[in-house]
């Protein structure tokens, strides 16, 4: 609870710190755009005072220009030309449109519209000089080209120079005042910098005090939990390891006693009710289990005597709860007579779900021997009791025969390599440490191929995520532990999502048609891509394994039914046919193969 807590409280730190963080950057990315707006705009406002007084100062020069050039007509030249006529006009033109610019204001040279009350008075000072130096010069400019009232141009030259003096005299004026609000304008924009230039450092200061180090804080805290979780996940990491280990070792020896189950106990699973849910391998071929059969009870199955049925029937029903043990007579299909020691073991699955463990001996020799010594017994004790050793020597020998295949197959297998281990590890001389050190890195290489080796010849024993999860996890994990061993690509694809759970048999023949069709691609096709998939509908279940191989004669395959391609291709089809399936192959040579698998569900 306190642990619970304390993690909330951390959460609600966290949320705050991540509030006033974003609240600070907020702050600042507003400052420094407003900042950038205002200095923008200053800049902007500068580049037209600049303008401005340019062009003020530029009017002064033009109306110089305009009393030089009337000056020189009047005086100088005798008579004007209409060159030097049409050159004034221009003068007087731009120096007029430069003037309603400056007055009024200009969109394309960017002059403000709106002035200062000081710069309105001085422009309404100075227009009636500026008027009437226009209205002079024209009428001065109209003589001359009329060529008429030549005589009233020297008042007219008078009258312009009176008033050029008072017009500099304002535009003086002007572009001094001018001047003075630009440097106006540069000293409040200087101002609202520091301003902001101030607030940006208060906020980072209180970033600094309010953020930075709370958050210090909290990540030295959260580093030293991290460090601790780390040393606790080590030891857990090496905890675990060991526990991995054991369990590995568990799952090696129950795969190796299931292999001995199957191939040398005589064996079988069964429900309560007497039907058969597994038979081991030795003991359906010792009985002729096979899917024609799979729907028969276990007496059924097991004699074809009609008694024997009954009378294993009762004692399964009877039974069912203590267990029993004793021996029966069977009568298989060929007429053929089989006496088994029987015991039958409730194990419970789990917690209202039983079944019956039935664990028999073949002791049809041992019988036929008794029957022997009983009949030696009447004709001849002496010979009785010579034969009873002959025929116990070889039940004896019988028994160790299958001992010795056991313990050989154990020996040949897993045995010899954790043999050739111990004595690798036993041969380590730790004063020599160059070569321990090889030993070492030897023993480290043949561990991995003895694991290879193991978890190579268990992957084809039945997987437990065929019983576990069903025929789509199982299948997965087939194509990705294969694709990891050969090195070929191999693909599965769900298609249409099936996540349902068949019967046992169905789901052990799917997986096992698959692998060895799987097998048949990478061993005899050549194939580097695989891809399985695997789709349903309402009735039917297909799965379908393509390969790129180089493909064969599906004909000539068929004709050769001793060889190892062609009992592939018979294995396939008469174990599809244990689970009323169908199976359809479709092979290119030099395009690749299709086997397409139907399973009714």
């Amino acid at each position: 609870m306190k642990k619970n807590n304390q993690e909330a409280a951390d959460k609600i730190t966290f949320k705050n710190l991540r509030r006033l963080y974003f609240f600070a950057l907020l702050t600042i990315a507003i400052t420094i755009i407003l900042s950038q707006v205002l200095v923008q705009y200053n800049l902007n406002q500068q580049l037209s005072d600049s303008k401005i007084i340019n062009i003020s100062g530029k009017q002064r020069m033009l109306s110089q220009k305009i009393v030089k050039e009337v000056l020189i007509l009047h005086y100088v030249s005798a008579d004007a030309s209409a060159k030097q006529i049409s050159h004034l006009k221009e003068v007087l033109s731009l120096w007029k449109i430069n003037q309603n610019a400056l007055e009024n204001g200009n969109d394309s040279l960017a002059f403000p519209k709106e002035k200062s009350e000081t710069l309105t008075k001085l422009y309404l000072e100075v227009n009636p000089n500026f008027y009437t130096i226009v209205e002079t010069t024209n009428l001065f400019l109209l003589n001359l080209e009329q060529k008429n009232n030549l005589a009233n141009n020297q008042k007219l030259v008078q009258i312009i120079l009176k008033n050029e003096g008072i017009f500099l005299s304002k535009m003086n004026q002007i572009v001094t005042q001018y001047d003075l609000e630009a440097h106006e304008k540069v000293t409040e924009q200087r101002k609202i910098e520091y301003w902001i230039f101030a607030f940006t450092l208060f906020v980072l200061l209180m970033e600094f005090f309010f953020i930075f180090k709370p958050t210090n804080k909290k990540i030295e805290k959260l580093i030293a939990k991290l460090l601790s979780s780390q040393k606790k996940a080590l030891k857990l990491a090496y905890d675990t390891e060991i526990i991995s280990e054991i369990k590995e070792n568990s799952v090696k020896e129950l795969k190796s006693l299931n292999y001995a189950m199957e191939n040398t106990l005589l064996y079988c699973r069964i429900a309560p009710d007497g039907s058969i849910i597994h038979v081991g391998e030795k003991f359906a071929k010792l009985i002729n289990y096979t899917k024609f059969s799979s729907n028969k009870k276990f007496s059924e199955v097991l004699t074809t005597d009609e008694k024997e049925q009954l009378n294993i029937d009762r004692i399964i029903f009877e039974k069912q709860r203590s267990g029993w043990t004793g021996e029966i007579k069977i009568i298989n299909k060929e007429g053929q007579t089989f006496w088994l020691d029987l015991s039958m073991v409730p194990v419970t699955i789990k917690k209202e779900e039983s079944e019956l463990l039935i664990i028999c001996f073949d002791i049809t020799e041992r019988k036929k021997a008794q029957r022997e010594v009983e009949r030696l017994n009447i004709e001849n004790s002496t010979e009785k009791i010579n034969q009873q050793k002959v025929i116990s020597s070889r039940i004896v020998e019988n028994q160790e025969n299958e001992q010795n295949r056991i313990a050989k197959e154990i020996h040949d297998g897993i045995g010899q390599m954790l043999t050739g281990l111990k004595f690798s590890l036993e041969s380590i001389n730790l004063d020599d440490k160059e070569k321990s050190a090889q030993k070492i890195e030897y023993l480290k290489k043949l561990s991995l191929d003895i694991i290879k080796g193991v978890r190579t010849a268990t992957f084809n024993l039945m997987p437990p995520e065929l019983s576990d999860h069903g025929i789509v996890s199982s299948l997965a994990k087939l194509t990705q532990e294969l694709s990891k061993l050969t090195g070929k690509e191999i693909l599965f694809y769900n298609k249409t999502d099936f996540n349902q759970r068949l019967d046992s048999l169905i789901e052990i023949n799917i997986y096992r048609l698959t692998q060895e069709a799987i097998n048949n691609a990478i061993k005899y096709a050549e194939s580097s891509h695989i891809i399985v998939q695997l789709s349903h509908s309402n009735t039917l279940l297909s799965i379908i394994v393509d390969d790129n191989g180089k493909g064969f004669d599906i004909q000539s395959v068929d004709k050769k039914r001793n060889s190892e391609s062609g009992m592939g291709l018979l294995f396939m089809k008469e174990r599809i046919q244990y689970i009323n399936g169908r199976v359809f192959i479709k092979s290119i040579p030099g395009e690749g193969t299709r086997i397409t698998f139907n399973v009714p569900i």
